[in-house]
This record gives structure tokens, sequence and C-alpha cells, in this order.
């Protein structure tokens, strides 16, 4: 099976139909122009409100220099009356406040004591924010998204679990915590993220209210897509392959991340915009710009690998290197990591043109999130 061919040219991506095409068709371009002068914020936890005065800072910098970059590179800032701060603050505390809901502490005990440790243990909860702000981008509403959004946080928790074991990646820090399995073995750590796993469907599926049935069916699918063997589990089997082989090149790393990283938040953002109401060239329009937030994503994880404490990552930093994984730093060392993570920032954004400005700002503000966090 070939992992990676057949790709096409970042011309022809630019001009995919608004018909859904398959991860493996196509992997994004790698022109690393533009010298950036990376930003730095530390949101240590969307949980912390102390942690939020750097955000309202990079983005006060990012308003300021909006003139001079729109010009040059086709960027937006956000609208100077929305507040990133209490945005994020909002939607963190809904978040949290329909996760604890949805998974309760009930027999058996240990099961659920473990699925809620993770669960509930903070995180920037991007995936979900994305998720509602696409519903509301299209005209939606939150209450709408809220069990997809649970739902991806749910998962996305779940693929921590289980990445963190001893024969996966091996750590013992996550979110600033003792990992799953330090806290409640290695069996019981499966075991919790399989059942979240389970779960996440059972909730998006009975907690979804006032959209047509066929939209629930099309999101479970689009959900189970982006997580299967054409999805997250197909770059974390190659991210595992690759280690240790010195003959990665940037089109198989590039499929490792828009698979093992990109692909849950693609189904973030496509899952609220579906169940938004999005008609089909708007979806296409949100895949796009997800996609590359999902690559950004992890090319900035890669950054910071390398460049961070583990007390400021909440992670254990520089375990790439010693397990010898390829990542972009490696491959193209760090300032042309920090420019490609640019250019991906800025064709993301691209994608929002034509959607209500107002709505699209919180989708805008997310992507500077994703490209200039600090953790």
């Amino acid at each position: 099976m070939s992992l990676v061919s057949p790709f096409v040219t970042c011309s022809q991506v630019n001009n995919l139909q608004s018909s859904r095409s398959r991860l493996t068709q196509f992997v994004l371009p790698h022109p690393l122009k533009n010298k950036l002068p990376i930003s730095h914020f530390s949101p240590n936890s969307i949980t912390n409100p102390s942690s939020f005065s750097s955000i309202s800072a990079i983005l006060t910098k990012e308003q300021q220099e909006g003139g001079k970059t729109t010009q040059k590179s086709q960027t937006f800032s956000p609208s100077p009356t929305f507040n990133f701060k209490s945005y994020m603050l909002e939607k963190a505390s809904s978040v949290n406040k329909a996760l604890e809901e949805a998974v309760l502490l009930q027999e058996p005990f240990k099961i659920h004591e473990s699925m809620r440790y993770s669960l509930l243990a903070g995180g920037k909860r991007v995936r979900p924010m994305l998720c509602i702000a696409a519903c509301e981008l299209v005209g939606g509403q939150e209450s709408t998204a809220m069990p997809a959004a649970c739902a991806v946080e749910m998962i996305h928790t779940m693929s921590l679990m289980h990445d963190d074991l001893p024969f996966m990646d091996n750590d013992d820090l996550r979110r600033g915590k003792p990992t799953n399995h330090k806290v409640f073995g290695e069996d019981v750590a499966v075991l919790a993220g399989d059942a979240l796993l389970a779960y996440a469907f059972e909730h998006m599926a009975i907690g979804t209210k006032g959209v047509p049935s066929e939209r629930i069916v099309r999101v479970i699918g689009e959900l189970a897509k982006c997580i299967g063997s054409e999805g997250l589990v197909a770059g974390q089997v190659v991210d595992i392959c690759s280690e240790g082989n010195s003959d990665v090149g940037l089109d198989l790393l590039e499929f490792i991340h828009i698979h093992k990283t990109a692909a849950l938040l693609e189904g973030s953002v496509v899952l609220g915009a579906i169940l938004g109401g999005a008609n089909d060239q708007e979806v296409a329009k949100l895949r796009k710009f997800a996609r590359c937030i999902g690559l950004l994503f992890q090319v900035v994880d890669d950054i910071l690998d390398v460049t961070k404490s583990s007390q400021e990552l909440g992670k254990t930093a520089g375990k790439d290197l010693l397990a010898d994984k390829t990542t972009y730093p490696k491959l193209i060392g760090i300032d042309k990591s920090r420019e490609f993570a640019e250019k991906l920032n800025r064709e993301a954004q691209e994608q929002l043109a034509g959607f209500d400005p107002e709505k699209a700002t919180p989708l805008i503000a997310l992507a500077n999130y994703i490209a200039y966090r600090d953790n």
C-alpha cells in the first residue's frame, strides 16, 4: 500500500472541488519563504483565568502589525471589539461543564475515575472551541454543536491516554499531571481510553438536538473516518514505524501529521459546520481551513518540543529527540519551521474570506492562538 502518493500540487489543492476528498490524496505545499518573527504568549491552562493576560498581549501585537501583514500576506486580524480572552474563558467554561455532566462518577468507579481523571484534567479545549465556532459561523448555536464538541474532546483525550502508554510514547506527564497509566495502571488506562472512544459516539448521537437525523448520521461517519485507519490511527502507525528511520522526508512527515494531528482538528471544524447547516461549498472551505491549522498545530508542537521546558509545556519536553523521531525542526531547522507555520496560518485564514467577518473572528483568533502559543 502506498502511504504518501499520489499527491497533487499546491495549485491543485487550491482548486479542489467542494466534494469530499480523502486525506491521503494530497499534502499541503512546502514553499518555505517569508521570514517569520515569531511572537510568544503563555496560555498555561484554559481553565486558569490568570493565564490569559498574555493572550491579550499577543492579540494586541497582532492587531498593531495587522495593517502591514494584511497587504503583504493576506492574513487577517480579529475584530478590534472581539475579546479573545473572554471568548476562551466563556467557551472553555461551557465545554468543561458539559464534559463534567457527560461523564459521571458511577459504577464501576475505577473506570469512570480514570476517564474523568484525564478528560477533566484541563487543557486548552481547542478542538471543542473550533467545533462550536464553525457551527456558529454558519448560523448554528453552541447548544447544537456541544455534544459533538464534547465527543471530539473525549476522543482527543483517549488518543493522549493511549499515546502516553509505555509501549507507545512512554510518557509520565500530561497536562502537568502524572499520566493516566501512572495513576490507574496500564490495563485501566487502555480500557478507559476505549470507553471514552465508544462513549463519544453515543453522546453525540443521543445528545444532539434540533438537527435533522441525516446530519447526525453524516457527522458520525465524518468523525469515525477522521480517527480510523485512514485518519488518526494511520498517522499514529506510520509515526511509530518511522522512529529511528533516517529516510523520512517532508512528504512522509506531512502524511504523519495530517493524519495523526490535523485529522481530528479537521473533524472538529467540519462537524460543527455540518451541524450548523453549512452547504457543501462552505464545508469544503472550512475543511481546508482546518487542515491548514491542523498541520500548523503540529509544526508549532515540534518547535515547542525543542525550545520549551517540561514545566512550560505541561508534558515531557524533548521526547521526540530522545525517541529519534523526525520533526520539522530536525528536517528543515527551527527558522524554516517557523516560516512554514506562518504560511499555514495565512493559508488557513484565506479560506475564511466570504464568510461573515464578525462570525469568522473567533476562528481567526483561534488560528492565531494555535500559531503563537507557548505550550
